[in-house]
């Protein structure tokens, strides 16, 4: 799939892209009551852009400029943008 396909409310999404940015990490309060880092990176491929949010361990596996291929990721709108994101069920690997 390519990045200019990607609409909010996609689910089972699988993509590769380019890691053109990579924001600082924050940290987040969880509905569960604890913590995660979070950081938002953009993926692009020759179609486009898109937000990609990264969350603790995935933050630091990431370098800008890195290929990465994402399965089974959904996409959903924040605050009027699109975003990519991996979940519990997805995978995300370099390339």
């Amino acid at each position: 799939m390519k990045i200019n396909e990607l609409r909010a409310g996609m689910r089972n999404v699988n993509v590769n892209g380019k890691v053109e940015s990579l924001g600082e990490p924050r940290t987040v309060n969880l509905r569960t009551g604890g913590t995660a880092q979070v950081a938002d990176a953009v993926l692009s491929d020759d179609t486009g852009k898109i937000k990609l949010s990264l969350w603790d361990d995935q933050i630091t596996m990431m370098n800008e400029g890195d290929e990465v291929s994402i399965e089974n990721g959904y996409t959903q709108a924040f605050r009027g943008e699109n975003s990519l994101n991996i979940g519990r069920y997805g995978k995300l690997a370099k390339l």
